[in-house]
């Protein structure tokens, strides 16, 4: 019975899942053009997201005591030029991300 549950769990989970991500394409495929609404959130959000995993990423750094928040400062620097260099999301976050674990192993 334990299983079933489970199972039952699942399906339901997934498929609130997909309803949530078709929805909108189901609801919009007549429409030309968006809601202003929709492309207000669609310029702004991107930027406002990355602005709050900024300050999520670094409200635990110390910048009191040593190393002082260097790598933490370093991978935002590496991510940000990434980004303005190459303009690939998944680059610069990875690149980001690969270059602090670096920083934080080999070099701090």
């Amino acid at each position: 019975m334990i299983d079933l549950h489970a199972a039952a769990l699942v399906a339901v989970m997934a498929l609130c899942t997909m309803l949530t991500r078709f929805l909108p394409f189901l609801l919009m495929r007549r429409r030309q053009s968006l809601p202003p609404a929709a492309e207000y959130l669609g310029r702004v959000l991107p930027c406002a997201i990355m602005g709050m995993l900024i300050v999520y990423c670094l409200k635990d750094v110390s910048f009191l005591a040593a190393p002082f928040g260097l790598p933490e400062l370093l991978g935002v620097a590496l991510t940000a030029g990434l980004q303005l260099w190459k303009r690939s999301t998944l680059l610069s976050i990875l690149g980001g991300t690969i270059g602090y674990m670096l920083l934080v192993q080999l070099v701090f």
